[in-house]
């Protein structure tokens, strides 16, 4: 018998809390050569042009990002279901909490309002990632942003059909310590650009990261803004 979507909701958090320690080496040691050679930048230079004060880290987890955008003088609020990676996090400037999805979809966080909500390769659930986007206008203030980097739907689809559904994980590329890979929700451009717009955000920008020597991107990044702020 086929897994429920709450079911699958559920083995994403699971997983994470398995994989949490070798997750923090492998960032820790640069191992991860798309990071290295694309993504981590993408999203910092993706943030950095849109200058907030404050921001929401939606999936912090091991608080890279966090100690990256500190550095360049902005205020960082995390928020991980992972309490592992939460602690590995508040070691670095910001505030630091155990949140999960439902928390913020719930309007249970209280924190203060941010200039713009970032989530970097964190939306892996299907309903429990709506539901919390369609939260977010709620932590921001004025022309609120939102900046999403996750994998590119061409690159990620493979050979299974281009329409949404779930795909079953793999740590392919990573060493024997990652365990029990998590299911992932796989959306088309399309679906991406709908749910945005039902959760309150209007697009941007798009920008398509490639690692050198590649033609094809690794991953898609979106900047939003609250459509109320357009109005």
């Amino acid at each position: 018998m086929s897994s429920s979507p709450d079911t699958r909701e559920q083995h994403i958090i699971r997983s994470w809390h398995v994989n949490a320690e070798p997750w923090s080496e492998a960032i820790r040691t640069g191992s991860i050569v798309s990071r290295k050679l694309a993504t981590d930048r993408a999203i910092v230079e993706a943030v950095a042009r849109v200058a907030p004060g404050r921001v929401l880290d939606v999936g912090c987890g091991e608080g890279w990002l966090a100690r990256r955008l500190t550095e360049r003088g902005i205020e960082v609020v995390g928020v991980d279901a992972v309490p592992a990676l939460v602690a590995q996090a508040a070691r670095g400037a910001g505030e630091f909490y155990v949140q999960d999805y439902a928390s913020l979809a719930n309007r249970d966080f209280h924190c203060r309002p941010c200039d713009a909500a970032v989530c970097n390769f964190s939306l892996l659930g299907s309903d429990s990632v709506e539901s919390m986007l369609a939260a977010l206008p709620g932590y921001l203030r004025g022309r609120g942003r939102l900046l999403i980097q996750t994998l590119h739907p061409l690159a990620a689809c493979g050979d299974l059909p281009y329409q949404d559904g779930w795909r079953d994980g793999t740590w392919q590329g990573f060493n024997s310590d990652f365990k029990d890979p998590a299911p992932w929700y796989f959306r088309t451009l399309e679906s991406w650009f709908c749910m945005l717009r039902r959760c309150g955000f209007e697009l941007l920008d798009l920008r398509e990261p490639t690692i050198p020597g590649s033609s094809t991107p690794i991953s898609v990044l979106f900047t939003c803004q609250t459509l109320e702020a357009s109005q």
